[in-house]
């Protein structure tokens, strides 16, 4: 039997899929992408997807001994620094977190982000390994998306982040500061080099036309071959031009600007003012 054990919790508010892996027979967990709820309407935060990880991790008798990100999210918030009170766990995200942090700080007038990355507990590099259990986690890095994208390889998976989505949908925006589409080619070749029975866990799925139902597991085989963006040996000049026209015509995520903020912290939410308040702040453009 594969040892290698995945439970998938989707918040359909954000459309991300978090995930628990970890390792049948010694029980030894990692958090992959925990999602903090937040009402950007109401201002409002609360640990509900992020309690009913650890309810699970409870009730599964798991320890964990990671939590891990694929990169600093743009349409989410994490959870990261609640998980890692609660579990003692530490955080871990790709080394190149630190160009984010030196991007986005002083668009927010951030004076408290290092810009080395400290605020997490380990920055990975590329081709990094570390055991889960008995398993082992092969780091990749896999930019183009942001700079600090990463997949986590365990066992027959790998954990994509938002490199790619689902076939019928196809593949993660670049225009991003710091994203690239030639570089997201590059990466996503990466990943289609691994075995076609690899299974494939994605980030987020907003359920393609056609589609009524919301899915997150697919294969390297399927996406090599049916993927609408890259399927069937697109080259990387088409590509290219494919994603950057397309992501031209997209709008921003609803949760760019207060997930920026808290995500270059680690998930760390901004520290309460003189009146025990926190504030997120929003850049004008005049």
């Amino acid at each position: 039997m594969n040892p290698l054990r995945v439970h998938a919790q989707f918040d359909e508010a954000t459309n991300t899929v978090s995930y628990v892996v970890w390792d049948g027979p010694t029980c030894q967990a990692a958090i992959i992408d925990p999602v903090l709820d937040y009402d950007h309407r109401a201002g409002r935060a609360s640990y509900r997807s992020a309690d009913a990880l650890l309810g699970f991790i409870a009730d599964q008798g798991l320890s964990v001994a990671w939590i891990l990100e694929t990169h600093a999210h743009a349409d989410h918030l994490s959870a990261a620094p609640y998980l890692k009170e609660k579990t003692g766990a530490p955080i871990g995200i790709g080394e190149h977190i630190t160009d984010v942090q030196r991007t986005f700080a002083p668009v927010f007038g951030m004076d408290d982000v290092s810009g080395d990355g400290r605020e997490f507990d380990r920055l990975f590099r590329d081709g990094d390994t570390f055991p889960l259990g008995e398993l082992q986690v092969n780091v990749l890095h896999t930019p183009g998306h942001t700079p600090a994208c990463v997949s986590y390889r365990i066992d027959d998976a790998v954990f994509i982040g938002d490199t790619m989505f689902m076939p019928d949908y196809g593949t993660a925006r670049a225009d991003f500061p710091g994203g690239d589409a030639r570089t997201l080619y590059r990466s996503i070749q990466k990943l289609l080099a691994l075995p076609d029975d690899t299974r494939v866990y994605l980030c987020h799925d907003y359920k393609a036309p056609g589609r009524d139902h919301f899915a997150w597991e697919t294969t390297v085989g399927d996406e090599k071959a049916r993927n609408v963006h890259i399927g069937g040996g697109v080259d990387e000049a088409s590509f290219v031009a494919m994603r950057e026209a397309r992501d031209a015509t997209l709008s921003a995520p609803v949760l760019l600007l207060p997930s920026l903020q808290v995500n270059i912290r680690a998930g760390r939410l901004p520290d309460p003012e003189d009146n025990g308040r926190r504030y997120l702040k929003i850049p004008l453009k005049v």
